[in-house]
Formats: C-alpha cells, structure tokens, sequence
C-alpha cells in the first residue's frame, strides 16, 4: 500500500524568550509530535532525554517542564518548515516547503548560534532561509529514532557545542 502525501502545517508555536541566546531548528514536527502539539514528542526520540543530560536538569515531562528547562538555559526551539507536503513524518518526502519567517524569533532575542537538529533541517535552512539570516545553521546529527546509528553518548559528544558560551 502506498502512502500517499499530506499538506501539513505547522501547530505549534517557538519556544524562545527575549534570553535566548541558541536557536536548534528541527525540520518539522512530526506526526507523533503533532498528535502531541508539543516539539520531539515520538517516545524514541532522543531530544528531551538528551538536554536534560547535557543541562544536568531532571528529565522533562511536561510541556511546561520542558519549556522551562529550555528557557533556564537561553535555548530557543523551532522548525525550519511552516507547511510542506510529506508522507506521515519522512522528511525525504517533504516537498513544496514554506519556511518558517524566523524574523519572530531573531528580531526579539540575542540569537548567537542556530543549530539544526539533522541533514534535512539544515539543508532545507540552507535553501530556504540563510540567504535572509545571513547567519551559517551548524549542523548537528538527529535525535530521531531514526538516526540509530548515534547512541545517545555520541549524541551528546556532538551536541555539546551548544553549550559552548
């Protein structure tokens, strides 16, 4: 049976603050996390488990602990991707992307360093929006499930650059 593609739009608002300093750019919330109305909410997704570690904070639960714990620690969260076509969560499918206008974001914070959570989201910040930012996304590897290749030790030895003040 053939999967067949779906326009999607983004649910949910970014998370940020007029403290934010680090801005991580997934490519767009998937169905789990749009079922969820809450940013990384697949149950194998390695995000939460992986900030709180590298922020030594107890594991979120909430959504509200998890924004907070964001906040805490001057990190903003968002997608790359406002509305595409995909089929279920592969970011391989997506097509007719519109970006996200992260002037919401940047016009209203200190932004230092944009991070993307996986290649998809930093290829399609590369197409899409840097020519506007005119700040380079670091690319840092996915927290999806799907990216089992990286242990959530090897996540984090990537991922702490963001913690690099």
């Amino acid at each position: 049976m053939e999967r067949e593609y779906k326009r999607i739009k983004h649910s949910f608002e970014p998370i940020f603050d007029k403290d934010s300093r680090i801005l991580v750019l997934g490519s767009l919330p998937s169905v789990k996390s749009r079922e969820g109305g809450f940013y990384y909410g697949h149950a194998q997704n390695r995000f939460w488990e992986l900030m709180s570690n590298m922020l030594e904070n107890d594991l979120p639960l909430t959504i509200d602990e998890k924004i907070k714990m964001l906040l805490d620690n001057n990190i903003a969260v968002w997608d790359v991707i406002d509305s595409c076509d995909i089929i279920g969560s592969s970011d391989s499918s997506i097509k007719n992307a519109v970006p996200n206008d992260l002037s919401k974001i940047l016009n209203h914070c200190q932004i230092k360093n944009i991070y993307a959570n996986g290649k998809t989201a930093a290829k399609l910040y590369k197409k899409y929006i840097e020519k506007n930012t005119g700040i380079e996304i670091i690319e840092l590897p996915s927290t999806s499930p799907a990216n089992a290749k990286y242990t959530l030790d090897k996540l984090m030895q990537e991922w702490k650059v963001i913690l690099d003040k």
